[in-house]
């Protein structure tokens, strides 16, 4: 059974059709590549499966159920995180107290009052910083990062409720070559973990971690499968040569 199985997603915004008809699925433990020219559909479609926009026609079910018109919270606390390309860690924040804040949101209430939590998780926000190659940098504010090191502490953030499903949309944006292959890295040791959605341009990323890719054009479907089966194909080989 798919974790994550999205059917017939349309989204209009006025006489703009975003989404035509998309469907997807997830397996667990996958992860699974989306993209496309600019324009065709990626980040809309990323923001209907988290419940930032609402689909106009179509179902979402995740875990066995319908999630379609559950608001982003209900789908957060079912098993679902999503890091948007716009980074927004808090900045005036150190890198451990961005984490401490991205743990503690699901801490009970009581534990915060009583300032329990931080001891409580200190191990765990290290642990996570330190798979993020940030373990070094704790103590310095998330300004003080570099934009790869600012995408690393979001992803250590959006894992940090331990999600069945994470929700990636560009987090290689505005990298150099070296920040995109350490990112690579981050990434596959969290398949033993959850599964991956990703919104990426770079199809070479994407065929390093990738299990399945679904491109998309002009809000619809256009291919889907393994990788190599997608990079074959000549449809996906078309628009890549002339729109991307």
């Amino acid at each position: 059974m798919a974790l994550l199985e999205v059917r017939g997603i349309t989204k209009v915004f006025g006489r703009l059709t975003a989404l035509r008809g998309v469907d997807f699925t997830v397996g667990e433990n996958e992860f699974h590549g989306l993209i496309g020219p600019n324009g065709s559909g990626k980040s809309t479609l990323m923001k209907c499966v988290a419940g930032a926009e609402a689909p106009t026609e179509g179902t979402i079910r995740f875990a066995g159920r319908d999630i379609t018109a559950a608001p982003p919270a209900e789908r957060a606390r079912a098993g679902l995180s999503m890091k948007f390309q716009i980074t927004s860690v808090l900045p005036s924040l150190t890198a451990y107290d961005n984490m401490l804040l991205a743990l503690q949101g699901r801490a009970s209430l009581s534990s915060l009052v009583f300032s329990r939590t931080r001891g409580l998780l200190h191990d765990r926000i290290m642990d996570a910083l330190g798979q993020c190659g940030l373990a070094d940098r704790a103590t310095d504010a998330a300004a003080a990062l570099s934009h790869g090191q600012q995408q690393w502490l979001e992803i250590a953030m959006a894992l940090a409720p331990e999600p069945l499903v994470l929700l990636l949309d560009e987090p290689t944006a505005g990298m150099n070559l070296e920040e995109r292959r350490m990112t690579g890295q981050l990434l596959i040791p969290i398949k033993r973990r959850c599964s991956l959605v990703i919104v990426e341009h770079n199809l070479d990323f994407l065929r390093d971690i990738c299990d399945v890719l679904t491109v998309l054009d002009q809000g619809a479907v256009l291919e889907s499968g393994r990788v190599e089966q997608v990079r074959s194909s000549r449809k996906v080989q078309e628009i890549y040569l002339t729109r991307v």
